[in-house]
Formats: structure tokens, C-alpha cells, sequence
């Protein structure tokens, strides 16, 4: 899964060139790009969960924040190591345009035509709008470059073709409605492709989607793996009695009603960043998802 993500030119050209990528999208007026790529990518992307090194206690070092490098055991995947995706020439990434980093973000290819692999989560990527999708990529560009060199994939899979046509456009997403653009927020923060139960011919069982039942690495146990919680509405199995508030303390904090603590592949020290207004949204989003068993 090594991410080929752009060269870091002159800082002001490239942002310039970013902004312009697609005139159609616009950040919010007193937002720019960079900063709504740092909001993305720093609490619900999450992207640090992954691609910054952790040290011998497994916390993530923040000073070599996107670097790569972590190694683990996906049950389903194989023997992943993330790779650096910060604007080092040599060991990150150094090489591609703008535009090519939002063809690689959405569409999984590299220049060369070769897959990203997973648990690159390329299919709910290739939702994020122009605007977004071009925000992330200022933001990776302005990163400070990190000389950091990392191992590659072993997959017990095999890898697909593509994942489908290339996409080209994305509207920006609708905010005035609070479930569409919670819908739109928890799709980029990935929650169906570890809260969905794996399918016999396939990664995820689409048909029992946020059902839970996948099995994950954890990141606190090497070796060992924890299994997804189901997120859908049933009272039963799901989270149906959940109140607003403790479904918010779960995604932020970590923590159940019963005061029982998540695993830390929930990436809740970077869900703390969301906005009160985002995580609302989620909120909203979350209780409209049908109840499974």
C-alpha cells in the first residue's frame, strides 16, 4: 500500500496551483484550503491513525506525524506497513502533481498504473468533493518533509483490477441538511469499512452495512484483533438506546455507557477534533442507519 501523493514545489505555486484545481469548489468563506485540509485529514480522516510511527509504548510519535511506517496484521488483508505521505521527495511523496494526488486519493492508481491497496480506503474516498478532495492535497503539500523510509505490503489477497471508472467530479456536499452532511462526513471518516461484517465472495458485506462483526488489528496488542461494534439503530444489538450524548462520548472519548473503554483502532484522539456542529451531523447520520441484528 506504498501512496504515491505529490512533489513539494515552491509552497506558494503549488498552493496556487491546488486552488485552482477545480474553480467549481469553494471552502467555506473564512476557511482556506490548507485549513480545511488539515481539519480533514487531522480529525475524522484520521489519517495519523495509520500513517504516523508509533513508538515502543504504540503511541503515535508527533513529530514524525504522516511519516509511515506503522506495521500491522490485518486478519483480512494481510501484513500491511504504512506508508509516508508527507512532501519528502525521496521517501514520501515527492513526486506528483496536485492533480495527480487527487486522481490517486479518489481513484486508487498511480501514475505508473499500479493499485493502492487497502485498507486504503480508496472506495469512500472517491465521494469526496472537488473541493475537498483538493483541500487534502494543500494540505499534505504544505507538510514539512519527513526522511523516512518504510517496508511495502504482503497481501493475502488478491488485489482488484480498479475500483471502477475514474472519477472526476464530486458536488460539494449540502450542509443545510443535517443527515446528508453527516452522511457525506461519516462516509469520509470511513465507519462502514470496519463497521460491516465481511462477506463470503468479499471485503464487507454491503447488504448488513454498520452491522459490525469485522475483525481489526488492535492497535494496543499486536498480534491480536478486536472486532467492530454494531452502529445501527437496533436496541438490542446496536446502539438504538444509546443517547445522543454517549454515542458522542464513544466517537471522541472512547468510552461506552457502561464506562467500558473502545479499542484504540477507534481513532477517537483524532475524532476529538471534530467540530460540535460535524459531529452533530454523524449524530444525526448514525440514527437514520436501519437497525440490523
Amino acid at each position: 500500500m506504498r501512496v504515491s501523493i505529490g512533489r513539494r514545489g515552491g509552497t506558494s505555486a503549488v498552493m496556487a496551483g491546488v486552488a485552482a484545481l477545480f474553480v467549481s469548489a469553494t471552502a467555506p468563506a473564512a476557511e482556506t484550503p490548507v485549513e480545511r485540509g488539515a481539519y480533514l485529514v487531522n480529525s475524522m480522516g484520521a489519517c495519523g491513525n495509520c500513517h504516523t510511527p508509533r513508538d515502543a509504548a504504540l503511541n503515535p510519535i508527533a513529530t514524525q506525524a504522516l511519516s509511515g511506517g506503522f506495521a500491522f496484521v490485518d486478519p483480512g488483508i494481510g501484513s500491511v506497513v504504512i506508508p509516508n505521505i508527507t512532501p519528502d521527495k525521496e521517501t514520501g511523496i515527492g513526486n506528483l502533481t496536485a492533480v495527480q494526488i487527487v486522481a490517486e486519493l479518489r481513484n486508487g492508481k498511480r501514475p505508473d498504473g499500479t493499485l493502492i491497496g487497502p485498507p486504503m480506503p480508496i472506495p469512500v474516498y472517491q465521494k469526496l468533493s472537488d473541493g475537498d478532495a483538493a483541500a487534502i492535497t494543500a494540505y499534505l503539500l504544505s507538510l514539512k518533509p519527513v526522511r523516512h523510509t518504510v517496508g511495502r505490503n504482503e497481501y493475502m489477497i488478491p488485489l482488484p483490477p480498479d475500483y471502477g471508472p475514474p472519477v472526476m467530479h464530486v458536488d460539494e456536499p449540502s450542509r443545510s441538511d443535517n443527515v446528508v452532511y453527516g452522511s457525506y462526513l461519516a462516509t469520509f471518516a470511513h465507519c462502514v469499512l470496519c463497521h460491516t461484517p465481511p462477506a463470503k465472495d468479499g471485503p464487507i458485506d454491503m447488504s448488513r452495512a454498520f452491522a459490525g462483526g469485522r475483525e481489526l488489528p488492535d492497535f494496543r496488542k499486536p498480534g491480536t484483533v478486536t472486532v467492530s461494534r454494531n452502529i445501527t439503530s437496533d436496541p438490542e444489538d446496536g446502539i438504538g438506546k444509546w443517547s445522543d450524548a454517549q454515542i458522542k462520548r464513544a466517537i471522541v472519548d472512547g468510552i461506552r455507557p457502561d464506562g467500558t473503554r473502545l479499542a484504540v483502532t477507534m481513532p477517537f484522539a483524532w475524532y476529538k477534533r471534530i467540530t460540535p456542529a460535524d459531529l452533530g451531523a454523524i449524530v444525526a447520520f448514525i440514527r437514520t442507519i436501519p437497525p440490523a441484528r
